[in-house]
């Protein structure tokens, strides 16, 4: 039993990394949601910068109005740029943190089967060592009673 309980504390410090590592994921989830949404929201902007731009060139509108447009979507172009290099970023992070949460909870599975088959293991030698010192007793009454 005492390796049992040694195993135990194995496992104890596997689990309290596998939740470590859920943590860190959950967080690595959260800013790559934040970023990825930020993105989608620089990319609405653009396309409604392009419509308004599209509407502007057909309609008669100042030269002046066309090249803020124009600016404002080579702005949002730069911006949805940096933001795709962020996005990926927090993307190759969460997965890196994805793995780490699964080598983690393998490990701890490992050390939980482990466990659980030397409990079965223990279980068994109790069971023999009981059925042989019933077979021992059942043994004794029969020669006690043959000697009568």
């Amino acid at each position: 039993m005492a390796g049992i309980s040694s195993l135990a504390k194995i496992r104890d410090i596997h689990d309290n990394e596998k939740q470590i590592a859920q943590k860190a994921y959950a967080q690595s989830q959260e800013t790559f949601e934040k970023i990825a949404t930020e993105l989608y929201n620089l990319l609405q902007k653009k396309e409604v910068a392009e419509n308004s731009f599209e509407n502007a060139i057909q309609a008669s509108t100042s030269i002046e109005k066309i090249k803020e447009q124009s600016a404002y979507i080579e702005k949002l172009t730069n911006q949805i740029q940096t933001v795709q290099l962020l996005v990926q970023r927090a993307r190759n992070d969460m997965n890196k943190k994805q793995s780490k949460l699964s080598e983690a909870y393998i490990e701890y599975k490992k050390y939980d089967k482990i466990i659980e088959l030397k409990k079965e293991e223990a279980q068994a030698i109790v069971r023999r060592q009981e059925a042989s010192f019933m077979d021992e007793m059942s043994m004794q009454q029969y020669l006690r009673q043959k000697q009568r």
